[in-house]
C-alpha cells in the first residue's frame, strides 16, 4: 500500500515539472530567436501545437487513469516529457520546433487529470493540499523562467531543454520505485449533495465552465507574455537573461502564497466565500498591466499573478469536491480540456496582438476576460457551511 506522503510528494514534483516544461521555450526564445536567425514573434508560434495537445490530450490520458492505471500513467509522463525536452534541446527549424513542442504537450496532458486526481484521493484535508500542489506548479512556472534564463545565458539554450529532460527522467525512475499501483476501493468520493441543493447544480457547472475558458485562457497568454513583457517595459532593471527571469520568479512567487492561503481558506470557509472576492480582482489588474510600465508594472503583475493561480485552486477544488474517484480522472480530464485547448489559441493571439497593438492592445483584451471570471463568481452557489456540509457526509 502507497503512503499518502509518498504520492502528494511525487505528484507535487510533477506538478513542477508539467508547468516548467511548458513554458521552457517561450523564456528561451529570447536568447534563440537572434541565434537561430528569426525575430521572436516568428518562432513564438510554434509553440501553439504544444499547448493544443496540452488540453486536447486530457481527454485521453484522463480515461486511461480512471480505467487503467494512474500510477502507471505518471510513470509515462515523467519519462515521456523527459524524452521530448531533450528531443526539443536538439531541434533546429522551425517545423522541427513545433513537431517536439507537441511531444511535450502530449506528456504534459497526463498530469493535470491524472495527478490532481491522486490528490483528491490521498489527500487528507482537499483545499490544504491541493493549495500545496498548486505551490508546486506555481513554483514550476517561476522557476522555468529563471533557469532557462541562466541556462542559456551560460550553457546556450539548448541546454535549457537538456538538462530539465534528464532531471525528469531521473526522478521518473525514483518515482517506479516508491509508488505501486494500487486498487482505488475505499478512495474518498464527493458529496456533492452536502454541499448546494440538486437543482443549484447547473450553476455550479455553469461557473465552472465560464471562469476556466476565460481564466486557463489569461492564464496562459500572461505566462507566455510575461518574460517579453518585462524585457519591453522594465529595460531598466532586465540587463540580461538571467536577471529578467529572476524578476519573473519573484513575480510568481506571490502565485505559490496565493494559492496555499487559499486552499487553506477552502477548507476553513467552503468554495463560494473565496471564489467571488477572488472573480473581482483578476479585471482590473490585467488593464493596468497594460498601462503601466516600471515598478508600478510589478506591483499590478503581482495581482494578475495572485488572482490567476488562485482561480486554478478554486476551479481544481470546484472539481474534486463534486465528484466520485470512479471517475474524477475524466472531470478532470474535461475541466483541462476546456481550459487548455482554450488557452492553447492564446499563444497565437499574444503573437497577433502583439503585432497590432503591442502589449497595451493584448492585455487589454485579456481584461476582457477578466470580466467574464466576475460572471462565474456571481453564478456560484452558495455552499453549505462546512460543519454542516462534514454531518451530511457522514
Amino acid at each position: 500500500m502507497n503512503r499518502p506522503a509518498t504520492v502528494l510528494a511525487y505528484v507535487n514534483a510533477a506538478h513542477f515539472i508539467d508547468h516548467y516544461a511548458m513554458l521552457v521555450f517561450p523564456a528561451a526564445l529570447i536568447v534563440m530567436a537572434p541565434v537561430l536567425g528569426y525575430d521572436y514573434g516568428e518562432l513564438l508560434p510554434y509553440a501553439t501545437p504544444g499547448f493544443v495537445a496540452f488540453g486536447a490530450g486530457s481527454l485521453l490520458t484522463g480515461w486511461l487513469g480512471d480505467v487503467w492505471s494512474r500510477r502507471h500513467m505518471m510513470l509515462i509522463f515523467f519519462i515521456g516529457i523527459g524524452l521530448a525536452l531533450i528531443c526539443v534541446g536538439f531541434a533546429a527549424t522551425p517545423l522541427q520546433f513545433g513537431f517536439t513542442l507537441f511531444l511535450v504537450g502530449a506528456f504534459a496532458a497526463i498530469y493535470h487529470p491524472v495527478g490532481t486526481a491522486m490528490i483528491v484521493a490521498y489527500a487528507p484535508r482537499l483545499g490544504r493540499e491541493i493549495g500545496r500542489n498548486g505551490v508546486f506548479g506555481n513554483l514550476g512556472v517561476a522557476s522555468s523562467a529563471l533557469a532557462t534564463g541562466l541556462l542559456a545565458q551560460y550553457l546556450g539554450w539548448r541546454a535549457a531543454f537538456i538538462a530539465p529532460g534528464l532531471a525528469s527522467i531521473a526522478i521518473g525512475i525514483a518515482f517506479a520505485r516508491a509508488v505501486v499501483h494500487e486498487s482505488r476501493e475505499g478512495h474518498k468520493a464527493a458529496t456533492a449533495a452536502s454541499r448546494v441543493p440538486k437543482e443549484a447544480m447547473w450553476r455550479v457547472l455553469a461557473a465552472l465552465v465560464i471562469t476556466v475558458l476565460a481564466s486557463s485562457t489569461a492564464f496562459n497568454a500572461v505566462t507566455v507574455a510575461l518574460p517579453k513583457l518585462f524585457a519591453e517595459r522594465l529595460t531598466e532593471l532586465t540587463t540580461s537573461p538571467a536577471l529578467l527571469g529572476l524578476i519573473a520568479a519573484g513575480v510568481y512567487v506571490f502565485g505559490a502564497l496565493a494559492q496555499y492561503t487559499i486552499g487553506g481558506l477552502i477548507d476553513r470557509h467552503g468554495l463560494r466565500a473565496v471564489f467571488l472576492p477572488l472573480c473581482f480582482l483578476l479585471a482590473p489588474a490585467l488593464y493596468l498591466s497594460a498601462i503601466l510600465s516600471g515598478p508600478a508594472l510589478l506591483v499590478a503583475s503581482v495581482l494578475v499573478i495572485i488572482a490567476l493561480f488562485g482561480q486554478v485552486t478554486i476551479n481544481d477544488a470546484m472539481v474534486g469536491k463534486y465528484t466520485s474517484d470512479r471517475w474524477r480522472s475524466r472531470a478532470y480530464a474535461a475541466r483541462y480540456f476546456i481550459g487548455f485547448t482554450a488557452a492553447g489559441g492564446a499563444v497565437a493571439l499574444v503573437s497577433m496582438l502583439h503585432a497590432q497593438g503591442g502589449f497595451t492592445l493584448a492585455f487589454q483584451v485579456l481584461a476582457g476576460l477578466g470580466l467574464m471570471v466576475i460572471v462565474g463568481g456571481l453564478i456560484f452557489p452558495a455552499e453549505r457551511a462546512p460543519e454542516l456540509e462534514a454531518q451530511a457526509a457522514e
